[in-house]
């Protein structure tokens, strides 16, 4: 039976993002302020912006969340561990990581792994989540890199960057719910732009929706 959800209950399932390349500073303080108004669980947002969410969201209960190796994950592991290092240090407490786009697709699991795990090592206890772009896999490759994701000690697997040529979808994240089971939660993100939508994703089994649409999610429900 699909759960009854309240304002504040779907508004904690919310990372509230903002990844366009042309987000300002005035976006991302407004960006804050909604989250911090409408209690979500997170503001996602490029790594360049981790300092100012983190100054902005001090006293509240929204994390910082940002991106590493994005969108596309093809730098090198130093760098996305780096990356991710940085942005512990200035204040984020969650970060989405794109894997090796071009190993998985090649079937280098291996490294696939291998790049996931410097990440998860590189920031101790903060939450991972790693981006698959369940657009560019097959449904065995979508299975194989949620897999790689577990044995790496990642928290979540994540549907999509929002920028491939699809996003999250109700079939992708059944698969990858009953391929991590509760060993890992899902996110789905990308394209998620009503709460019809949302609903559709967390009655399929994810846990917290990516989308710059939160506020308009929420609006939804009754308080």
């Amino acid at each position: 039976m699909p759960k009854e959800w309240t304002k504040a209950g779907l508004a904690k399932t919310i990372d509230h993002t903002l990844l366009k390349a042309i987000a300002t500073e005035q976006s991302v303080r407004e960006l804050c302020a909604e989250a911090r108004k409408n209690a979500f669980a997170s503001v996602c947002v490029n790594p360049v912006w981790v300092p100012l969410c983190s100054r902005e969201l001090a006293g509240s209960q929204v994390m910082v969340c940002t991106v590493i190796g994005f969108p596309l994950g093809a730098n090198a592991s130093e760098i996305k561990a780096a990356e991710a290092k940085l942005a512990v240090a200035q204040g984020a407490k969650e970060v989405d990581m794109v894997i090796n786009l071009g190993a998985a697709k090649a079937g280098e699991w291996k490294i696939v792994e291998e790049d996931i795990r410097a990440v998860v090592k590189a920031v101790g206890s903060v939450t991972v989540k790693v981006i698959i772009e369940t657009c560019y896999l097959s449904d065995a490759e979508k299975v194989k890199a949620c897999e790689a994701a577990a044995r790496a000690g990642a928290q979540f697997v994540k549907t999509s960057t929002g920028f491939g040529t699809g996003g999250a979808t109700v079939e992708d994240v059944r698969l990858m719910k009953k391929t991590v089971g509760d060993k890992l939660r899902v996110k789905a993100a990308g394209g998620v732009r009503t709460y019809h939508d949302a609903l559709l994703l967390l009655d399929a089994g994810a846990d917290r929706i990516g989308a710059s649409s939160g506020v308009i999610i929420v609006s939804e429900l009754p308080e």
